[in-house]
């Protein structure tokens, strides 16, 4: 049985963690278009390497998930928002996004928040039974929000109490 292990990122895993982006990215849960070269660097002022945890599978990085505030104001710093969540295709099925998740969750509480939010793509049923799986519901939906590969896509918020 394969071994996981989460942890908190370092600038160290920058490359690693970019190349995951590029090679996971899909319409299924990607409104950007596809990266190009050349490639910016994943960390930067908006994506520190303290906003990612990142899952190991048999010591190799197979996936992370990224938490940040989006209202970067005092009276919302008790809300904290699950913004980038990737797991590589060959480590897929084998709990490591639920272990994420749950990661996120557990560390969402560590900072002090009390609610933890994401959206999601409509068309990305896997994503969406997992999360509520793991205790989000829908609390919002912007119904065509996203023209992807020719087709309108709804957006989804989904929350959880924490």
């Amino acid at each position: 049985m394969p071994e996981s292990h989460i942890r908190p990122a370092t600038l160290a895993d920058e490359e690693r963690l970019a190349h995951l982006d590029r090679v996971t990215w899909s319409t299924l849960h990607a409104v950007m278009p596809r990266p190009e070269p050349p490639y910016p660097p994943l960390f930067d002022e908006r994506h520190r390497p303290e906003d990612f945890l990142v899952a190991e599978l048999d010591g190799h990085v197979a996936g992370y998930v990224r938490l940040v505030q989006m209202i970067p104001l005092p009276a919302h710093a008790h809300i904290l928002t699950i913004q980038g969540f990737v797991v590589a295709e060959e480590a897929r099925g084998r709990g490591l996004g639920r272990a994420l998740i749950q990661a996120a969750v557990a560390e969402a509480r560590a900072r002090g928040a009390r609610r933890l939010n994401l959206r999601v793509l409509g068309h990305n049923t896997p994503a969406r039974k997992l999360y509520e799986a793991e205790g989000f519901t829908v609390e919002g939906v912007s119904p065509e929000e996203f023209f992807l590969d020719g087709a309108y896509v709804d957006d989804i918020s989904m929350g959880r109490a924490l």
